[in-house]
């Protein structure tokens, strides 16, 4: 019965209605331990919910309950109401959704907070720009180990675009192990700060003098974001040797 929202003396009066059958207030009101105010109330509530019904006998009020079948009928129809306003619900649901949201984050934890999020990718496919001098500085490279490993683990790819000139080690290289595809932006261009875009979102990653996290939900921005990306892929060029800095050029030699 509290599953159906009769509960407390709601459920006492009625209780109290189904054992007497026909029975004036005030028996009711002894049966269920009310007092004869409350029990008119309660009584009054019962009826607009269809349970009992108020009948005049002579100079007698009387309270007559209905069949306990009511109950399912009456579950049945919220059921039914239910079912025609979800549409409804649901395009309330969805509007809300597709408001952007920007969460800003500061301090030790932030951007590993913000780099955490991009495991959340439904799509499985990350695009990013790297600048591995930032990320060493920042996230450090044994928790880049660890995110990476997070990141294979759940079968999410990484399309990643950096520039040769920023790169300090053989770390993180175009693999097909690591689900990692690596291209490298026209000398031209350098790429100095890391963000990805994934789903409807695009997260940014400062350097550790800023320390921040930017995390931006936005269907709109996203695309926007992944369209800027899709381009700069288009210009770049997978790894060369003559990409590499001249600190692992001597140390490749």
């Amino acid at each position: 019965m509290d599953q159906l929202g009769i509960r407390g003396k709601l459920y006492s009066a009625y209780m109290a209605a189904l054992e007497l059958g026909e029975a004036t207030v005030n028996q009711i009101a002894t049966r269920a331990g009310l007092g004869r105010t409350t029990a008119y109330s309660i009584l009054e509530r019962l009826e607009e919910e269809g349970l009992v019904t108020m009948v005049e006998r002579g100079e007698k009020r009387l309270v007559v309950p209905e069949d306990p079948h009511v109950l399912l009928q009456r579950l049945e129809n919220k059921q039914r109401t239910l079912i025609e306003l979800m549409p409804q619900l649901r395009s309330l649901y969805n509007s809300s959704r597709t408001k952007p949201e920007i969460r800003f984050y500061e301090g030790e934890d932030a951007v590993r907070t913000v780099l955490w999020d991009t495991l959340t990718a439904q799509s499985k496919m990350l695009r990013g720009v790297l600048s591995t001098s930032q990320l060493l500085e920042s996230v450090g490279e044994q928790q880049m180990e660890e995110y990476i490993q997070q990141r294979i683990a759940r079968g999410i790819h990484l399309q990643v675009l950096r520039s040769a000139s920023q790169d300090i080690d053989t770390l993180w290289p175009d693999s097909d192990g690591q689900l990692r595809e690596l291209r490298y932006a026209p000398e031209h261009i350098t790429l100095g700060m890391t963000t990805y875009v994934y789903d409807d979102k695009v997260v940014m990653l400062s350097s550790k003098r800023e320390d921040y996290g930017l995390i931006i939900r936005s269907k709109d921005f996203a695309n926007l974001y992944a369209a800027m990306f899709d381009g700069l892929w288009a210009i770049s060029h997978a790894p060369a040797p003559q990409d590499k800095p001249a600190r692992l050029r001597k140390r490749s030699a």
